[in-house]
């Protein structure tokens, strides 16, 4: 009976802080999820009721903003970015991969060296290479290139990609490694028949993450780019005019702009979920 006594008021603060916590994280997640709501809400709005002050909670529905978002040309910025991200990460993974196996599995000489070179190359801000990078393309006559553009994205996000990939392979047992070689596997047949399935949650988690960073990159697609070249953030600030904000088009385009990131993250959700937990806790 006295255990009984000592156990309830224990498990009644147990459900209330549970209870608390869970409020708590309801009230937090409704709170980052209100700006899109609102935003979603504004894009089928009409320009005169999106802008006004108080915001109206209730106002016709529409569709033009979508439709003039694509008579304007947003198929071709849009293609621009998925060429530069889906190319840029296909070729990161490519480069990155083998990398991250010779700093973990089979690492080199000095390859502590190796990664703070790579790490060092993050120090600098990016607005401290635009000059230089507009002059070499400038010389190269390759501005208002997607594909030079797409060169300089692999050069950006490829330190970041090596590192995560080798956090996540050096969590890979060396003894499946040593079993394939025992049994005669080339350093190609390791890499692409035995550590790519095994670590496809990592490979999910760094090539989201590498597209993420890819699409919405704005500065160097902005200076280096004309209309031929430019990707979807170039194309989101056109509707910042000296006129004003078109805020109804503005939020129809911040939506078509995102759904691509929110697929790629939806469709990568359970991998993701593994590839970004796999090498914190050893």
């Amino acid at each position: 009976m006295s255990t009984l006594k000592v156990n309830k008021p224990r498990q009644k603060t147990s459900l209330a802080s549970r209870f608390s916590l869970s409020t708590f994280a309801w009230f937090l997640g409704l709170l980052f999820f209100f700006p899109v709501f609102w935003t979603l809400l504004i894009s089928f709005r009409q320009e005169v009721d999106a802008g006004t002050f108080p915001p109206k909670w209730i106002a016709p529905f529409t569709l033009e903003n979508y439709e003039k978002v694509f008579k304007v040309g947003a198929k071709s910025f849009l293609l621009n970015s998925a060429i530069a991200s889906i190319g840029s990460t296909i070729v990161i993974l490519a480069l990155a991969f083998p990398a991250a196996y010779a700093l973990s599995i089979k690492p080199i000489k000095k390859s502590k060296d190796v990664l703070s070179f790579f790490l060092s190359t993050k120090f600098l801000p990016p607005i401290a290479a635009l000059l230089p990078i507009y002059l070499i393309l400038k010389e190269l006559q390759l501005l208002d290139n997607i594909f030079a553009l797409t060169v300089f994205y692999v050069a950006m996000n490829l330190p970041l990609a090596v590192w995560l990939l080798r956090s996540f392979l050096k969590e890979i047992p060396r003894e499946l490694v040593e079993a394939a070689e025992l049994d005669g596997a080339s350093t190609i047949k390791i890499l692409y028949r035995v550590l790519v399935p095994i670590s496809m949650p990592g490979i999910a988690a760094t090539s989201l993450i590498c597209f993420i960073f890819t699409w919405n990159e704005f500065l160097l697609a902005i200076n280096v780019t004309g209309f031929g070249a430019a990707t979807a953030p170039v194309y989101l600030v056109g509707f910042v005019t000296a006129e004003g904000l078109f805020f109804a088009q503005l939020s129809a385009v911040s939506i078509v702009v995102s759904l691509p990131v929110i697929i790629a993250g939806w469709a990568a959700q359970d991998k993701l979920v593994s590839g970004l937990s796999l090498g914190a806790v050893k």
